[in-house]
């Protein structure tokens, strides 16, 4: 009996966490973000995160100047509670000229706490995975042109030997905390602001 009556506290448990997560989940990705925000919006802050990347961290300047392309997301929302998710819109640059729009967006569930906000750059080194970005109908991250994150080490090491990778994933301006969640099963999709 006296089970009986654990189990059903531990479902109620379950139950309220589950609810807290939705909760969370929906003020952090509610109505407001439902919508699309301008091109012209997209493209200015797309443009701003980017040279503000290559300041903070000079390495991704040469970087940006070997890639084919540049997809940046000036900010991405995360937030969960066992259920996660994230949403954030970026632009794509082929030098100084936005080609394109993408959302990028997942949902998770798992061990997981906290909300974060943060940007984040894909640095496209050759034409094979940007064919790959446009044509597919959303990218899944981890399917697809093999994905490497730039950090320190990477950018210490750069030769034409580390830049024959396809994209180079550079994570900038975290704000918040976030534990249990990566970019990994992430999709990128193509939108028309």
């Amino acid at each position: 009996m006296a089970s009986h009556k654990n189990m059903k506290s531990v479902g109620h448990q379950l139950a309220h966490c589950l609810r807290l997560a939705v909760l969370v989940f929906v003020c952090a990705f509610g109505p407001t973000s439902a919508y699309a925000d301008s091109a012209n919006a997209i493209r200015n802050e797309s443009a701003t995160a980017l040279q503000h990347l290559y300041a903070v961290e000079p390495s991704t300047k040469e970087l940006g100047e070997k890639a084919v392309a540049v997809l940046v997301f000036p900010k991405i929302y995360k937030a969960g509670f066992l259920v996660g998710g994230e949403h954030g819109q970026g632009a794509l640059f082929k030098g100084k000229d936005a080609i394109g729009y993408y959302e990028i967006s997942a949902v998770s569930l798992g061990l997981q706490a906290g909300a974060q906000t943060f940007g984040y750059a894909l640095f496209f080194m050759n034409q094979k995975s940007l064919n790959y970005l446009e044509k597919s109908d959303g990218w899944a991250l981890g399917s697809g042109p093999s994905l490497v994150a730039w950090d320190k080490s990477v950018a210490s090491a750069v030769s034409t030997t580390t830049l024959s990778q396809d994209v180079f994933a550079v994570p900038f301006g975290a704000q918040g905390l976030m534990a249990g969640m990566g970019l990994e099963g992430s999709k990128i999709t193509n939108i028309r602001p």
